[in-house]
């Protein structure tokens, strides 16, 4: 290994992913877009396999990528290209949300992605408390499953159903009770890949 420099970087922009030099990973020369998400696997670096996992893949990691081994003999390079990456993504609300004692509301998500409705093999609906996880409502393989809700929300909470083909998971809270606000997490599970948005519900006022 002594003398051995290894680099790799995009083809298009030459954007620095990750370097060996000197001996050791340089992961201060990566380019932000790539800290800690680009590793080699260190026990491997002993036996010249200087693979490169890359973390949290997203749509725009697609694109060709340069492999370039440098020694004191010799010199070589190798070409790699990721393509059509699945991405998922999932929007809540941006701002906290406000309601009375006994009013409705609504606690958006929408799954924006090119992956079909059909394909959503998940979405959860919980209250992320600090000690515990409630479930608030869950659809799986194409239903609805209310009778899985905690008792505290039962027959308070439901999908719009007709929005889901449009990959609108929004949850309709009825009836809202001051132990209701907190923190609540949308959770969605598709193709093999998983995604989340939170949303507030703000300390709630008598009507």
């Amino acid at each position: 290994m002594k003398g051995l420099e290894v680099e790799w970087r995009r083809t298009d922009s030459k954007t620095p992913v990750h370097l060996y030099e000197d001996g050791e990973s340089r992961p201060e020369s990566q380019h932000q877009d790539y800290h800690d998400r680009a590793h080699f696997f260190t026990d491997q670096i002993q036996h010249g396999n200087f693979s490169l996992r890359l973390d949290n893949l997203r749509a725009e990691d697609e694109g060709r990528y340069t492999c370039k081994v440098y020694s004191q003999q010799d010199f070589g390079e190798g070409v790699v290209e990721i393509r059509d990456v699945e991405h998922l993504l999932v929007t809540g609300s941006d701002e906290s949300i406000s309601v009375s004692v006994g009013e409705d509301t609504t606690l958006n998500c929408s799954v924006d992605s090119h992956i079909t409705p059909e394909h959503i093999e998940e979405v959860s609906w919980k209250k992320t408390d600090e000690d515990e996880d409630v479930l608030v409502l869950l659809y799986q393989n194409n239903e609805t499953l209310s009778d899985s809700s905690d008792e505290r929300y039962r027959d308070r909470v439901e999908f719009f159903t007709a929005e889901i083909p449009k990959g609108n998971f929004s949850l309709r809270l009825k009836s809202a009770r001051t132990e209701d606000k907190g923190v609540y997490m949308c959770q969605v599970f598709a193709g093999g890949l998983s995604a989340n948005a939170t949303v507030v519900l703000e300390k709630l006022g008598e009507p």
